[in-house]
C-alpha cells in the first residue's frame, strides 16, 4: 500500500505554470520496471482512495488554467469516482488545460479518456515515461515494456515525454541524444535525474556530474524542458511534514 504520508499538491510558476497534484490509486499495471518504486504507493480499496483524492483536488484553485494529475501509475488506475471530480474540479476553476501520465500498456484506453473530459471543455496532455529512446536499454535493462521503437509513433497519442540520466553506462552523447530526439517528437519533454531509493539500480555520480557540468547549463532555461535534479522537485512526493 501506500508507503508514506506524501504531500500531494503544489504549484509550479516556472516554465510550465501549473497547479499538480499527486493522487493515488489502485496501482500501476506494469509494475516491472527495474529503477521504479513510485508503484508501491497505491491502495486497492477504491472508496479510500477517493476519500484521498477528493481532499487534494480540493485544494485546487485554478489560478494558472492548467492542472496536472499524477498518481504513481497511469490515469487508468484511477476510480472512476475521481476521474469525474477532475473534471468537475477543472470545470468549476475554469481550468482548461490538464495533463495525465500513462504507460504505453494503456494507449487504448486514451481515445475514450480524451471523450470523456471534452464535456467540461478540457484539453488532455498525455505525458509518457519512456525514460531513454535506446531501445536495447530501454527494455533489457530498465525493462521499460515499451515495445515501440520509433519516437515518432510513440509521439502520435503522447504529447510529452519523460527521460531518466544518472544511470551507469549513459554518457553526454546518448543524454543529448535522448533530449534531442524529445524535443523533435514532443511538445514538451521531463528530464528526471535517478535518485536512490528502494531498487538495485542506483545512481551513478559519474554520470550526473557530467550531466550537471556539460547539459545542464546549456538546457536549464529551455521553456520546453523540465528538469527534475530531485524527484520531489514538483513539490508533491516529499514526506509530508507535521507540525
Amino acid at each position: 500500500m501506500a508507503i508514506g504520508d506524501f504531500e500531494r499538491y503544489s504549484v509550479i510558476t516556472e516554465k510550465n505554470p501549473r497547479e499538480i497534484v499527486l493522487l493515488r490509486g489502485t496501482g500501476c499495471k506494469w509494475r516491472r520496471c527495474t529503477f521504479c518504486d513510485y508503484h508501491l504507493d497505491y491502495c486497492k480499496d477504491e472508496q479510500a482512495n477517493f476519500e484521498l483524492n477528493k481532499k487534494e483536488l480540493a485544494k485546487v484553485t485554478g489560478r494558472f488554467g492548467s492542472l496536472e494529475v499524477i498518481n504513481s501509475g497511469s490515469f487508468v488506475d484511477l476510480d472512476d469516482a475521481t476521474m469525474q471530480l477532475i473534471g468537475e474540479t477543472c470545470q468549476l476553476h475554469h481550468i482548461h488545460e490538464l495533463r495525465f501520465e500513462c504507460h504505453w500498456i494503456h494507449q487504448d484506453a486514451i481515445p475514450a479518456m480524451r471523450t470523456f473530459f471534452e464535456k467540461y471543455k478540457v484539453q488532455v496532455r498525455l505525458k509518457i515515461g519512456v525514460e531513454t529512446f535506446d531501445y536495447d536499454f530501454r527494455e533489457n535493462y530498465l525493462k521499460k515494456g515499451l515495445d515501440e521503437k520509433d519516437p515518432q509513433i510513440i509521439a502520435r497519442q503522447f504529447q510529452e515525454v519523460c527521460l531518466l540520466f544518472g544511470l551507469h553506462g549513459q554518457t553526454v552523447e546518448s543524454m543529448y541524444f535522448d533530449i534531442n530526439t524529445g524535443l523533435e517528437f514532443f511538445q514538451r519533454i521531463c528530464i528526471n535525474i535517478m535518485v536512490e531509493n528502494t531498487t538495485k539500480i542506483k545512481p551513478d555520480p559519474a554520470v550526473i556530474a557530467v550531466f550537471m557540468h556539460e547539459i545542464y547549463p546549456e538546457i536549464k532555461d529551455d521553456p520546453r524542458i523540465d528538469i527534475l535534479i530531485d524527484n520531489t522537485d514538483f513539490g508533491v512526493g516529499g514526506e509530508k511534514e507535521h507540525a
